[in-house]
């Protein structure tokens, strides 16, 4: 039986101050990999002695992460505890620790925005500009020490949450509860991944496929329009009012195709990206053939 590793305190400290640079080698193929994988050295040195297990270890936690990042500290703490026990002898794969951090990492990403960027941040930042407006110096100095004591807090107590709480999780290996959590994970992740497709992918063709003059009053007459601001007013007052910005009605070959299925041109190219990386091909050349391509089909008016 294999001993027993466990990360000692000052390990998991360690990963707690290296989270702080998980977007400093951000990436367009793997995005937050880099600073992931070197958040969790201290934790590879600790649990494996071979350089061989420490260089498979590194491999593994060089995979695909993205997520807010302050809410990576729980899952850094899940996964600390999924590599103990490992590290202990015990059966856990690759793909069910990456299937842990996809299916974490979506849900919580969605959680990091509207808690710091839209809650935290501009309630400290208003503190702060109203105590900086009166000539105080307190006020930047109470944004940096109190945003910074919020965020590291939080990242340090989610940590040691997600360690707990992955520590119990790996005690019913031989029950199959990592099994049932990983597949739901993943399951979730993929769903996620899925329902953000049509936001991050955004496709336009722009041949017109038709042009129907509109009827006198169905358009702004910009000739009749007074001058100046109340003239802008007018406009806007029209355009609220429903009626059109030019005299034409122009459909585009992107119309007809939303009118079909919304989005279905970036559903296809994603799942043409899938199928290449089912085929082995990388990442970098599938950007650069999709920066490629979206030029060439821009010069010739397609896009």
């Amino acid at each position: 039986m294999a001993k027993e590793m466990k990360l000692t305190r000052r390990d998991r400290i360690a990963i707690w101050w290296r989270s702080t640079f998980i977007q400093g080698s951000w990436n367009y193929e793997r995005m937050q990999n880099g600073g992931w994988a070197y958040s969790m050295i201290p934790a590879i040195k600790r649990l494996y002695q071979s350089k061989e297990d420490r260089a498979a270890a590194l491999q593994r936690h060089l995979e695909f992460f993205n997520t807010h990042p302050y809410v990576a500290s729980p899952i850094l703490g899940v996964t600390l505890a999924l590599e103990e026990e490992r590290a202990s002898g015990a059966s856990v794969e690759n793909k069910v620790i990456q299937g842990v951090k996809v299916g974490m990492m979506g849900p919580l990403a969605g959680i990091g925005d509207p808690i710091f960027w839209f809650t935290v941040r501009p309630i400290l930042g208003a503190l702060a500009a109203s105590l900086a407006m009166t000539g105080s110096i307190l006020g930047p100095i109470i944004y940096f020490v109190l945003w910074n004591v919020i965020r590291m807090g939080f990242k340090w107590y989610t940590q040691e949450f997600g360690y707990k709480a992955g520590s119990k999780i790996t005690d019913d290996l031989s029950g199959g509860l990592l099994q049932d959590i990983t597949k739901g994970a993943s399951i979730l992740g993929m769903f996620i991944l899925g329902s953000l497709v049509n936001r991050w992918v955004d496709v336009s063709f722009t041949p017109t496929v038709s042009e129907v003059q509109l009827d006198e009053g169905a358009y702004i007459d910009w000739e009749s329009l007074p001058s100046g601001s109340e003239g802008i007013r007018s406009a806007l007052q029209q355009q609220e009012a429903g009626l059109s910005l030019t005299e034409y009605e122009v459909t585009t070959l992107q119309d007809n195709l939303d009118s079909l299925i919304p989005g279905l041109t970036g559903l296809l190219i994603t799942l043409l990206c899938m199928w290449l990386l089912r085929k082995k091909v990388s990442p970098i050349v599938m950007i650069l053939g999709l920066f490629g391509l979206g030029i060439v089909f821009h010069v010739i008016g397609l896009m």
